[in-house]
């Protein structure tokens, strides 16, 4: 009795179920289907990666033109950086200290645009001394960060000039802030991650704008006659490690590196963790084949230490991995005693341990003295005592101050005076296809899984069908056809950005297609309606309710939009396909994320008879000028101001009389 009542209570909920998602058509956990898929492409990529690091491996030639060619590749993702101007730089204070004193530093790392921070050089007989630039982790103070102020002086104490230097959206250099210099969102991560979607759009990113940062820091610290040029350091915790390891992979002026707590993007960080913010993602790594070991190793065989603390938030096993494979890479190098892992048994960040060890691995190498280091009580200031501006912001400070989001401006003007002079590429749908990464194939057979029938609101029957194409993820659609089996005169092809249950409900709709001998086909993008990945599973800190799966998508090199035009196409591929569609006409209509995937499939093929987009952006320009939108990561194409923006496609719908300018 019991296990009969279980049952009944279990079919119950069953069709509880079903009748709160009528018109779902996958029978599987859907909402994960399209971050699987991307997981595993990425994971191609890096069994890729694998079999080249083991084939390096076999000789230190190998090993050497492996790393010169992640150089290179690291490079190549990072795109195209700034001239090199003057620094412009200002001493606007001076600290003395027990042993120590403190310079505060403005340099200018592109025009107009200032950098903060804090010159810590020893006390002692003049003559030059090493060089450390020390990178911050995501703490709002930055420099002024109690362990950073410890770290900094610990290593003046022991006879090197230390640069800390404020990243953007922390310390004195928020970005995205109001006319009182008020920072506009909560957190550094935040204002990265927006910084970071618009500057993709221009073919650069957050990476490049603090690398070149730090890379303008050593250019002004070489400027100081204390420093010796051949002894250069640098070394980060957190977000600062990361900043580090881009750092020594690009930069080689570097002679002695420490990474602490760190993390960059790479296959087992993606899969365990998901992306992190904009600092550390850079479309295209993962297409690159670049993984976490990747940095250090273009570093080698220059002396690299990582700290890790073994209970970090930061996976151990990563760090684990990765010193293993630096330790192969250095022993066929010859060189085996320039990589050290130190672990503490504690958590994330530079704790005193950490510190102890970092000095003594630069007194090392730069001083030849590989004495035991101890730190004592150390006094640090308070952050506005640090602070090289007067009002502690640079967006304050200065009444010319050029910020990101309004670099990011000046560049897409300049890109479209340069477009209009150019006019729209002669040959737009090839330009789409190379921006997109579009498959040669984009007309290839699907197959159709056939379902039930369910009815609408108004008993309108809707056949429910899977289009399934090899390697893509299946699109769960209804299907409405009227009565009859004359010919349908038109296919009306709807892509709703919240799914296709919000026009399966909408009946008067439905019937007027339906009256006139329309077709109606509604369908679920990979990664909307059924497909929404889990909300959980994105943090809203990052502004987009898809942001796992849209930089999981950058990182691999296929975006969400340009993975989107393939889902139209297997959707065309299935009208074609039907007898009592092939012959009629389609009429795409679409809304939110859905309506600049439809522009693109509209541009690329004439069998798209008429298109709508509707509550979308006008313009990719539009997520400069509203830095603070969500969702924009949905529809970010790297470098596509370069090539076009979305009214060169509308303007060739129109002149094509393709494009519907009203509300359907």
């Amino acid at each position: 009795m019991k296990n009969l009542l279980l049952t009944l209570l279990g079919l119950l909920s069953l069709r509880v179920v079903q009748a709160q998602k009528p018109y779902d058509v996958l029978d599987w956990k859907a909402n994960v289907s399209l971050n699987t898929g991307l997981v595993q492409q990425m994971h191609q990529q890096y069994a890729a990666r694998r079999t080249d690091f083991v084939q390096a491996l076999g000789s230190a030639a190998g090993v050497r033109a492996y790393r010169d060619s992640a150089r290179a590749r690291f490079r190549r993702v990072l795109g195209p950086m700034p001239a090199k101007t003057p620094l412009k730089a200002t001493i606007t204070g001076k600290l003395a200290h027990d042993g120590y004193r403190i310079e505060k530093v403005i340099y200018e790392s592109t025009p107009r645009h200032h950098v903060t921070a804090n010159l810590y050089l020893p006390d002692g007989p003049k003559g030059k001394r090493p060089g450390v630039l020390l990178f911050c982790g995501h703490e709002a103070e930055s420099k002024a960060t109690e362990s950073y102020q410890k770290t900094a002086i610990l290593f003046a104490k022991n006879g090197f000039l230390v640069f800390v230097i404020d990243p953007i959206s922390q310390g004195e250099r928020y970005q995205l802030v109001d006319a009182a210099g008020k920072p506009l969102t909560r957190g550094g991560t935040t204002e990265h991650t927006l910084l970071n979607s618009e500057s993709n759009l221009l073919g650069t990113s957050s990476v490049a704008d603090e690398l070149w940062d730090n890379v303008r820091g050593l250019d002004y610290l070489l400027t100081r006659p204390e420093v010796d040029a051949e002894r250069i350091g640098a070394l980060g915790n957190s977000g600062g490690a990361t900043q580090t390891a881009y750092f020594i992979g690009f930069d080689e002026r570097v002679k002695v590196a420490s990474l602490c707590s760190y993390v960059a993007t790479g296959e087992r960080v993606l899969e365990l963790t998901g992306p992190s913010d904009g600092c550390v993602m850079v479309p295209g790594l993962g297409q690159a084949r670049l993984d976490v070991a990747d940095w250090p190793i273009m570093f080698a065989p220059q002396p690299l230490q990582i700290l890790a603390g073994r209970f970090d938030f930061v996976d151990y096993n990563i760090i684990q991995e990765t010193h293993a494979e630096l330790q192969q890479v250095y022993q066929r190098l010859g060189q085996p005693e320039k990589v050290s892992l130190f672990t503490y048994d504690d958590g994330h960040g530079i704790s005193l341990p950490k510190r102890e060890a970092a000095v003594q691995w630069f007194r090392r190498w730069l001083y030849q003295d590989n004495q035991p280091i101890r730190e004592e009580s150390l006094a640090t200031l308070k952050p506005e005592e640090l602070w090289c501006t007067k009002t502690g912001q640079v967006a304050t400070a200065f009444k010319d101050e050029v910020l990101l989001p309004q670099r990011n401006l000046n560049l897409a003007a300049e890109l479209a005076r340069q477009r209009q002079k150019t006019g729209t590429p002669q040959n737009l749908p090839a330009a789409i296809r190379q921006q997109l990464q579009l498959p040669a194939q984009l007309n290839a057979p699907v197959a159709v899984e056939w379902k039930e029938t369910v009815a609408a609101k108004d008993n309108t029957p809707l056949r429910k069908l899977i289009i399934r194409r090899e390697g893509e993820v299946p699109l769960p659609a209804l299907l409405a056809l009227p009565a009859g089996e004359a010919p349908v005169s038109k296919v009306i092809l709807w892509l709703p950005e919240r799914g296709k249950r919000t026009v399966a409900d909408s009946t008067a709709l439905l019937q007027g297609y339906l009256r006139q001998n329309y077709a109606v086909l509604l369908a679920d993008l990979r990664g909307l309606g059924e497909s929404t990945d889990p909300e959980t599973l994105n943090d809203k800190k990052f502004y987009n309710r898809e942001y796992r799966n849209a930089l999981t998508a950058l990182h691999v090199g296929q975006s969400l939009l340009g993975q989107r035009v393939v889902d139209v196409f297997m959707l065309l591929s299935f009208i074609g396909q039907e007898p009592r569609l092939q012959p009629a006409a389609v009429e795409l209509y679409a809304t939110g994320r859905a309506a600049p995937v439809a522009l693109h499939a509209a541009v690329l093929t004439p069998k798209i008879a008429k298109v709508w987009a509707g509550a979308t952006i006008t313009s990719f320009q539009q997520v400069l000028a509203q830095p603070t939108g969500k969702d924009w990561y949905s529809l970010v194409l790297p470098g596509v101001l370069r090539r076009y923006d979305l009214p060169d496609l509308t303007a060739v719908l129109s002149q094509q009389q393709r494009l519907m300018p009203t509300n359907p």
